[in-house]
């Protein structure tokens, strides 16, 4: 008897035989419990069919779970040298359904690894999640190679995902998440949920891509009108769009938006308008 589902010894064995610990500067925490890790596999749908994207596989326990939850095949990206040979003997228990990708899942092409459908579902390192996140919400094409992302950030950053305009942690993330995707928050786990333990609760975020984003002129373009428009948050967009074009009064005019107005209080789809307007110039 392992005391697993899916025929493997326990997680927290395989740790400890591997002498394996979290490392901070690669951003690791653990969810050693399988039964967790098969919810957070769970929380986009059905997995048949599916060919799933891991970025941070670690030990496996999500990997485990994705697999037992009838993924068809799983592409695991994992930077950690540590655990490939723990990632090795998951791959020789599911014959065929198992790629262990070694690397920086921010230099690799993941679409061309992952044929469709593809989902990509992740407890993402810390260090990199934003990162990681605002890279595949600017892909050029669009809809996406992926159905689905299913994605897990300390709390503090889900909730500026989900931020509604007018919310105080309404910002650059959030404008860029919601104008591609309807993301929502499906599950919080607390710190001892993971290992080590981190001083604050993580989220679980379902990204659903939107077919028919807002045009926004480029994604360049709505990019850098956000990050002008929030780099000082606290300015009327007259003040903070200086640093971006000599004349924001005039471009804030024609996407009809008022020059006093700060930038928490604009819609995604003002933001859009905003930024057509000024990739006209």
């Amino acid at each position: 008897m392992t005391g697993s589902p899916d025929g493997l010894p326990p997680l927290s064995d395989v740790i400890r035989e591997h002498g394996l610990s979290a490392r901070k500067g690669l951003g690791q925490n653990f969810i050693l419990d399988l039964n967790l890790t098969r919810r957070i596999a769970r929380a986009s749908g059905s997995l048949e069919g599916i060919n799933v994207v891991e970025v941070g596989a670690g030990p496996g326990g999500l990997t485990r779970a994705l697999l037992l939850e009838g993924a068809k095949k799983v592409f695991a990206v994992e930077r950690d040298v540590r655990c490939i040979p723990i990632l090795e003997q998951i791959a020789e228990h599911c014959p065929g359904r198992l790629e262990i990708l070694y690397g920086d899942a921010l230099e690799l092409d993941l679409s061309a690894i992952a044929p469709s459908p593809a989902r990509i579902i992740a407890n993402l390192p810390y260090g990199v999640s934003t990162q990681l996140l605002a890279l595949w919400l600017s892909a050029e094409r669009w809809p996406p190679w992926y159905d689905k992302m299913v994605l897990m950030f300390q709390k503090e950053v889900a909730m500026r995902i989900i931020a509604p305009p007018g919310n105080k942690t309404y910002g650059r993330l959030s404008v860029l998440a919601q104008w591609r995707t309807v993301p929502r928050s499906v599950l919080t786990l607390p710190p001892r949920a993971f290992t080590p333990a981190p001083k604050v609760a993580s989220t679980l975020i379902e990204f659903t891509p939107r077919l028919n984003p807002e045009p926004a002129g480029s994604t360049s373009a709505l990019q850098k009108i956000v990050a002008a428009a929030f780099g000082q948050r606290r300015k009327m967009l007259r003040q903070s769009l200086k640093t971006l074009m000599q004349n924001p009064e005039i471009t804030l005019e024609k996407a009809n938006i008022d020059p006093s107005l700060r930038a928490e209080a604009l819609s995604v789809k003002q933001f859009c308008s905003l930024a057509r307007e000024w990739d006209k110039l």
